[in-house]
Protein backbone atom coordinates (compact mmCIF):
# COMPACT_ATOMS: atom_id res chain seq x y z
CA UNK A 1 0.00 0.00 0.00
CA UNK A 2 1.36 3.55 -1.33
CA UNK A 3 1.13 5.06 2.43
CA UNK A 4 2.45 8.82 0.85
CA UNK A 5 -0.49 8.97 -1.63
CA UNK A 6 -3.14 7.83 0.60
CA UNK A 7 -2.16 10.89 3.16
CA UNK A 8 -1.76 12.92 0.10
CA UNK A 9 -5.45 12.22 -0.23
CA UNK A 10 -6.43 13.26 3.16
CA UNK A 11 -5.25 16.58 2.26
CA UNK A 12 -6.37 16.62 -0.96
CA UNK A 13 -9.97 15.79 0.01
CA UNK A 14 -9.54 17.97 3.14
CA UNK A 15 -8.64 21.03 0.61
CA UNK A 16 -11.49 20.61 -1.78
CA UNK A 17 -14.14 20.35 0.98
CA UNK A 18 -12.14 23.47 2.49
CA UNK A 19 -12.95 25.38 -1.25
CA UNK A 20 -15.78 23.96 -2.49
CA UNK A 21 -17.49 26.52 0.29
CA UNK A 22 -19.08 29.70 -1.79
CA UNK A 23 -19.35 32.24 0.51
CA UNK A 24 -19.83 32.95 4.83
CA UNK A 25 -22.01 35.80 4.28
CA UNK A 26 -23.54 37.92 1.38
CA UNK A 27 -24.45 41.43 2.14
CA UNK A 28 -22.87 44.87 1.63
CA UNK A 29 -20.81 47.68 3.38
CA UNK A 30 -22.45 50.86 4.06
CA UNK A 31 -20.35 53.74 4.82
CA UNK A 32 -22.11 57.37 5.04
CA UNK A 33 -24.95 56.66 1.93
CA UNK A 34 -22.54 54.76 0.17
CA UNK A 35 -23.34 50.74 -0.31
CA UNK A 36 -21.22 48.03 -1.64
CA UNK A 37 -22.17 44.54 -2.22
CA UNK A 38 -19.85 41.95 -1.15
CA UNK A 39 -19.45 38.66 0.23
CA UNK A 40 -17.00 37.44 2.91
CA UNK A 41 -15.13 33.95 2.36
CA UNK A 42 -12.74 32.90 5.64
CA UNK A 43 -8.85 33.34 5.56
CA UNK A 44 -8.52 30.28 7.25
CA UNK A 45 -8.65 26.47 6.13
CA UNK A 46 -8.88 23.78 8.54
CA UNK A 47 -5.91 21.13 7.88
CA UNK A 48 -6.84 18.83 10.78
CA UNK A 49 -6.29 15.30 10.94
CA UNK A 50 -9.64 13.58 10.66
CA UNK A 51 -9.92 10.32 13.03
CA UNK A 52 -13.20 8.54 13.05
CA UNK A 53 -14.04 6.61 16.89
CA UNK A 54 -14.41 2.99 16.72
CA UNK A 55 -15.91 0.26 19.32
CA UNK A 56 -12.58 -1.24 20.07
CA UNK A 57 -13.98 -4.72 19.91
CA UNK A 58 -15.34 -4.78 16.35
CA UNK A 59 -13.66 -1.87 14.75
CA UNK A 60 -17.14 -0.55 13.70
CA UNK A 61 -18.13 3.24 13.90
CA UNK A 62 -19.43 5.21 16.44
CA UNK A 63 -23.04 6.71 15.70
CA UNK A 64 -24.97 9.38 17.10
CA UNK A 65 -28.72 9.69 17.29
CA UNK A 66 -30.60 12.36 17.68
CA UNK A 67 -33.66 11.66 20.24
CA UNK A 68 -35.62 12.77 22.94
CA UNK A 69 -36.66 11.52 26.38
CA UNK A 70 -40.16 10.78 25.07
CA UNK A 71 -39.07 8.70 21.77
CA UNK A 72 -37.73 5.64 23.36
CA UNK A 73 -34.64 5.49 21.47
CA UNK A 74 -36.17 6.41 18.17
CA UNK A 75 -34.38 8.88 15.69
CA UNK A 76 -35.43 11.86 14.96
CA UNK A 77 -35.49 13.56 11.35
CA UNK A 78 -33.98 16.86 11.45
CA UNK A 79 -36.46 18.78 9.85
CA UNK A 80 -38.34 18.06 13.03
CA UNK A 81 -36.47 19.37 15.34
CA UNK A 82 -36.41 23.33 16.63
CA UNK A 83 -35.81 25.57 18.92
CA UNK A 84 -36.92 26.43 21.80
CA UNK A 85 -35.91 28.79 24.61
CA UNK A 86 -37.30 27.42 28.16
CA UNK A 87 -38.86 30.19 30.51
CA UNK A 88 -40.16 27.30 32.99
CA UNK A 89 -40.16 23.84 33.80
CA UNK A 90 -40.71 22.23 30.80
CA UNK A 91 -42.06 24.78 29.22
CA UNK A 92 -40.15 26.44 25.84
CA UNK A 93 -41.33 28.92 23.39
CA UNK A 94 -40.29 27.90 19.69
CA UNK A 95 -38.43 29.79 17.56
CA UNK A 96 -38.19 28.93 13.79
CA UNK A 97 -35.54 30.67 11.44
CA UNK A 98 -38.11 32.68 9.72
CA UNK A 99 -38.81 34.19 13.38
CA UNK A 100 -35.16 35.29 13.52
CA UNK A 101 -34.80 36.44 9.99
CA UNK A 102 -38.34 38.82 11.01
CA UNK A 103 -36.22 40.36 13.78
CA UNK A 104 -33.39 41.74 11.37
CA UNK A 105 -33.39 45.03 10.38
CA UNK A 106 -31.91 46.09 6.65
CA UNK A 107 -29.26 47.70 9.14
CA UNK A 108 -28.83 44.35 10.72
CA UNK A 109 -28.07 42.82 7.00
CA UNK A 110 -25.72 45.50 6.48
CA UNK A 111 -22.65 45.66 7.24
CA UNK A 112 -22.63 49.51 8.61
CA UNK A 113 -19.57 51.42 9.65
CA UNK A 114 -20.27 53.84 12.23
CA UNK A 115 -16.60 54.95 12.92
CA UNK A 116 -13.20 54.97 11.87
CA UNK A 117 -9.99 54.22 14.30
CA UNK A 118 -6.38 53.32 14.13
CA UNK A 119 -5.29 50.09 14.01
CA UNK A 120 -2.91 50.16 16.96
CA UNK A 121 -6.18 51.05 18.97
CA UNK A 122 -7.70 47.33 18.85
CA UNK A 123 -6.19 44.88 21.65
CA UNK A 124 -5.33 41.56 19.52
CA UNK A 125 -7.49 39.62 22.19
CA UNK A 126 -10.54 41.09 21.21
CA UNK A 127 -10.21 39.84 17.32
CA UNK A 128 -11.98 36.49 16.38
CA UNK A 129 -12.47 35.11 12.71
CA UNK A 130 -10.99 36.55 9.72
CA UNK A 131 -12.56 36.60 6.40
CA UNK A 132 -11.43 37.99 3.25
CA UNK A 133 -13.75 40.71 1.45
CA UNK A 134 -15.24 40.21 -1.89
CA UNK A 135 -16.93 42.83 -3.98
CA UNK A 136 -20.23 41.57 -6.31
CA UNK A 137 -20.64 45.00 -7.43
CA UNK A 138 -19.54 48.63 -6.89
CA UNK A 139 -15.68 47.76 -7.45
CA UNK A 140 -14.68 51.66 -7.78
CA UNK A 141 -16.52 52.35 -4.04
CA UNK A 142 -14.81 49.22 -3.11
CA UNK A 143 -11.33 50.59 -4.06
CA UNK A 144 -11.99 53.77 -3.02
CA UNK A 145 -12.84 52.54 0.48
CA UNK A 146 -10.02 49.89 0.61
CA UNK A 147 -7.16 52.75 -0.77
CA UNK A 148 -8.47 55.27 1.85
CA UNK A 149 -8.05 52.83 4.82
CA UNK A 150 -4.89 51.33 3.60
CA UNK A 151 -3.44 55.32 3.20
CA UNK A 152 -5.06 56.56 6.41
CA UNK A 153 -3.92 53.63 8.12
CA UNK A 154 -6.70 52.94 9.28
CA UNK A 155 -9.71 50.70 10.47
CA UNK A 156 -13.59 50.69 10.04
CA UNK A 157 -15.43 49.66 12.97
CA UNK A 158 -19.04 48.18 12.48
CA UNK A 159 -21.64 46.18 13.32
CA UNK A 160 -23.78 43.56 11.94
CA UNK A 161 -25.86 40.00 12.27
CA UNK A 162 -23.92 37.15 11.19
CA UNK A 163 -26.12 34.04 11.32
CA UNK A 164 -27.89 34.76 14.26
CA UNK A 165 -25.72 36.42 16.52
CA UNK A 166 -25.20 40.29 16.66
CA UNK A 167 -21.28 40.89 15.76
CA UNK A 168 -18.63 43.77 16.21
CA UNK A 169 -16.55 44.31 13.16
CA UNK A 170 -13.12 45.55 12.11
CA UNK A 171 -12.52 46.41 8.39
CA UNK A 172 -8.78 46.79 7.32
CA UNK A 173 -6.84 46.74 4.94
CA UNK A 174 -3.35 44.18 4.59
CA UNK A 175 -1.43 43.47 1.62
CA UNK A 176 -3.49 45.43 -0.76
CA UNK A 177 -6.78 42.37 0.59
CA UNK A 178 -9.48 43.98 2.60
CA UNK A 179 -9.69 41.90 5.45
CA UNK A 180 -13.32 41.62 8.00
CA UNK A 181 -12.31 40.37 11.45
CA UNK A 182 -15.07 39.81 13.76
CA UNK A 183 -14.44 41.06 17.20
CA UNK A 184 -15.49 40.13 20.66
CA UNK A 185 -17.87 42.06 22.39
CA UNK A 186 -16.30 43.97 25.28
CA UNK A 187 -18.14 42.16 27.63
CA UNK A 188 -17.13 38.34 26.24
CA UNK A 189 -13.34 39.39 27.13
CA UNK A 190 -13.00 38.01 30.59
CA UNK A 191 -10.57 39.38 33.69
CA UNK A 192 -7.04 38.53 33.57
CA UNK A 193 -7.21 35.76 36.54
CA UNK A 194 -3.42 36.03 36.64
CA UNK A 195 -3.34 39.92 37.37
CA UNK A 196 -1.39 40.42 41.01
CA UNK A 197 1.05 37.89 40.39
CA UNK A 198 4.23 40.18 39.57
CA UNK A 199 7.07 39.35 41.69
CA UNK A 200 9.95 41.58 42.83
CA UNK A 201 13.03 41.28 40.22
CA UNK A 202 16.51 42.92 40.59
CA UNK A 203 18.41 44.68 38.21
CA UNK A 204 20.83 41.96 37.90
CA UNK A 205 17.71 39.42 36.38
CA UNK A 206 16.06 42.32 34.42
CA UNK A 207 19.46 43.23 32.64
CA UNK A 208 20.16 39.18 32.26
CA UNK A 209 16.43 39.26 30.73
CA UNK A 210 17.24 42.08 28.50
CA UNK A 211 20.04 40.49 27.12
CA UNK A 212 18.24 37.05 26.39
CA UNK A 213 15.50 39.04 24.34
CA UNK A 214 18.18 40.69 22.82
CA UNK A 215 20.19 37.36 21.66
CA UNK A 216 16.98 35.80 20.62
CA UNK A 217 15.35 39.23 18.80
CA UNK A 218 14.23 38.88 14.70
CA UNK A 219 11.62 38.81 12.29
CA UNK A 220 8.39 37.58 12.17
CA UNK A 221 7.98 35.69 9.18
CA UNK A 222 5.03 33.29 9.58
CA UNK A 223 6.67 30.91 6.41
CA UNK A 224 9.68 29.72 8.86
CA UNK A 225 7.18 27.88 10.98
CA UNK A 226 4.80 24.73 10.34
CA UNK A 227 2.67 22.03 12.52
CA UNK A 228 5.55 20.12 13.61
CA UNK A 229 3.08 17.92 15.99
CA UNK A 230 0.66 17.46 12.88
CA UNK A 231 3.97 16.11 10.86
CA UNK A 232 4.62 13.60 13.55
CA UNK A 233 0.88 12.27 13.79
CA UNK A 234 1.01 11.54 9.57
CA UNK A 235 4.39 10.11 10.18
CA UNK A 236 2.79 7.84 12.86
CA UNK A 237 -0.27 6.72 10.90
CA UNK A 238 2.33 5.54 8.06
CA UNK A 239 4.13 3.55 10.85
CA UNK A 240 0.92 1.77 12.14
CA UNK A 241 -0.63 1.40 8.46
CA UNK A 242 3.15 -0.40 7.84
CA UNK A 243 2.41 -2.26 11.12
CA UNK A 244 5.62 -0.25 13.14
CA UNK A 245 5.28 0.81 16.37
CA UNK A 246 5.38 4.18 17.33
CA UNK A 247 8.46 6.21 18.67
CA UNK A 248 8.52 9.08 21.39
CA UNK A 249 11.29 11.69 20.22
CA UNK A 250 13.54 12.11 22.61
CA UNK A 251 13.86 15.65 24.93
CA UNK A 252 16.28 16.77 27.20
CA UNK A 253 14.76 17.05 30.87
CA UNK A 254 17.32 19.04 32.15
CA UNK A 255 15.73 21.48 34.77
CA UNK A 256 17.33 24.72 36.39
CA UNK A 257 15.88 26.29 39.62
CA UNK A 258 18.07 29.45 40.15
CA UNK A 259 16.66 32.05 37.58
CA UNK A 260 20.23 33.92 36.80
CA UNK A 261 21.57 30.28 36.36
CA UNK A 262 18.51 29.32 33.57
CA UNK A 263 19.13 32.62 32.03
CA UNK A 264 22.72 32.49 31.44
CA UNK A 265 22.19 29.29 30.25
CA UNK A 266 19.25 29.91 28.08
CA UNK A 267 21.61 32.86 26.47
CA UNK A 268 24.05 30.31 25.48
CA UNK A 269 21.84 28.13 24.29
CA UNK A 270 20.23 31.23 22.16
CA UNK A 271 23.69 32.16 20.64
CA UNK A 272 25.19 28.94 19.89
CA UNK A 273 21.92 28.42 17.95
CA UNK A 274 22.70 31.85 16.13
CA UNK A 275 26.55 30.73 15.60
CA UNK A 276 24.91 27.48 13.91
CA UNK A 277 22.50 29.43 12.06
CA UNK A 278 25.15 31.98 10.70
CA UNK A 279 27.22 28.99 9.44
CA UNK A 280 24.74 26.75 7.80
CA UNK A 281 23.65 30.61 6.05
CA UNK A 282 27.22 30.25 5.26
CA UNK A 283 28.03 26.98 3.97
CA UNK A 284 24.65 27.91 1.29
CA UNK A 285 25.90 30.64 0.29
CA UNK A 286 29.21 29.21 -0.91
CA UNK A 287 26.99 26.42 -3.24
CA UNK A 288 25.00 29.09 -4.25
CA UNK A 289 28.25 30.14 -7.63
CA UNK A 290 26.93 31.57 -10.43
CA UNK A 291 27.68 29.80 -13.35
CA UNK A 292 27.45 31.77 -16.16
CA UNK A 293 27.39 35.91 -16.25
CA UNK A 294 26.31 38.95 -19.30
CA UNK A 295 28.29 38.89 -22.38
CA UNK A 296 32.20 40.59 -21.25
CA UNK A 297 31.83 40.12 -17.34
CA UNK A 298 33.57 38.09 -15.49
CA UNK A 299 32.73 34.62 -14.57
CA UNK A 300 32.81 33.31 -10.89
CA UNK A 301 34.38 29.51 -10.28
CA UNK A 302 34.76 27.55 -7.02
CA UNK A 303 38.24 26.77 -6.51
CA UNK A 304 40.17 25.36 -3.59
CA UNK A 305 41.22 27.82 -1.18
CA UNK A 306 44.84 28.82 -0.72
CA UNK A 307 47.31 30.73 0.34
CA UNK A 308 49.77 31.66 -2.44
CA UNK A 309 48.65 32.25 -6.04
CA UNK A 310 47.07 29.13 -7.77
CA UNK A 311 48.85 27.69 -10.94
CA UNK A 312 47.40 30.10 -13.38
CA UNK A 313 49.04 32.80 -11.46
CA UNK A 314 45.97 34.77 -9.85
CA UNK A 315 45.71 35.31 -6.19
CA UNK A 316 42.42 34.08 -4.95
CA UNK A 317 40.54 35.12 -2.12
CA UNK A 318 37.59 32.64 -0.50
CA UNK A 319 38.29 30.01 -2.50
CA UNK A 320 36.61 32.11 -5.52
CA UNK A 321 38.35 33.25 -8.18
CA UNK A 322 37.25 36.00 -10.82
CA UNK A 323 38.15 35.17 -14.47
CA UNK A 324 37.54 37.18 -17.85
CA UNK A 325 36.26 35.89 -20.83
Amino acid sequence: MNTTSYIERIFLQKQRTTNSMAYSFKGSIAFGLVYIPVKLEKCVKANEIAFNQLDRKTMSRIQYVKSCRACDGAAVDNKDIVKGYRYGDGQYVIFEDADFERLKTKKDKSITITEFVALDEIDPVYYDTAYYVIPTGGEKAFSLLKHTLEKEDKVGIAKSVLGQKETLIALRVRNGAMILNSLHFYGEIRKNPAHGFDGTLSDAEIGMAKLLVDSMAGQFDPARYKDEYSERVLEAIEAKIAGKEIVAPKESTAKMTDLMEALKASIAAAQEKERAEQNGRKSAKKKEIPTGGEPGKGKLIATPSKKSGGSGGEKQKGGVAAKGR
